[in-house]
């Protein structure tokens, strides 16, 4: 592995990322929605979480904080006690509709990568005060959603939101099937952070 800033591995032919910051957290009856925005562009991405996890990221995205630590806190405070700083978090990839983040993390000039669901790298994130990445394949296989701009669109977009389900962020593709000259051979579903 090579190393990229502050010690931290860069693997072989790592893609391109895109830094994204959230954007908003929508809660259901039982779950949560993180959307994640490019910093650089006009996409969304939105990760079906639990509520706990969404409420870790609620708490301290929202500058709150608690007397004593969450698991996410207790993780940082162990990294940072062992001598671990964390560069960065990178949602990295999808497969059978379950995103996969790692987190990178260095000690001097060495570094290392924590494999992680999103919710919980996102959690960490926003304690550590480090940068959130999406990896551009996760976007290219995921209906993303156009960051509303006027009030229109801000309307309808929390309109949407009521009905959105997990299966609607991925591209069908059974239309890339079509595309492709019939290569892929199943349609994407899923439900879940863990699954979605």
């Amino acid at each position: 592995m090579a190393k990229n800033g502050k010690g931290s591995p860069k693997e072989p032919g790592e893609a391109k990322e895109k830094e994204v910051r959230i954007y908003s957290l929508a809660t259901t009856a039982n779950e949560c929605i993180i959307f994640l925005e490019e910093v650089t562009g006009n996409r969304l991405l939105p990760i079906w979480i639990g509520l706990g996890e969404g409420q870790a990221i609620a708490i301290r995205f929202s500058g709150i904080v608690l007397p004593r630590p969450l698991t996410h806190d207790l993780l940082l405070s162990a990294l940072k006690t062992m001598g671990y700083g964390v560069d960065r978090v990178v949602i990295s990839d999808i497969k059978d509709n379950t995103f996969y983040a790692k987190i990178y993390i260095h000690k001097g000039a060495s570094g290392a990568i924590l494999d992680s669901r999103p919710s919980d790298a996102i959690a960490l994130a926003v304690r550590a005060g480090c940068n959130i990445l999406v990896e551009e394949k996760v976007f290219d296989r995921c209906q993303t959603m156009v960051k509303p701009i006027t009030e229109d669109e801000v309307s309808k977009f929390k309109s949407e939101l009521k009905n959105l389900k997990p299966e609607d962020i991925f591209k069908d593709i059974k239309e890339k099937k079509e595309g492709n000259g019939g290569k892929d051979d199943k349609k994407g579903k899923g439900s879940g952070d863990e699954q979605a």
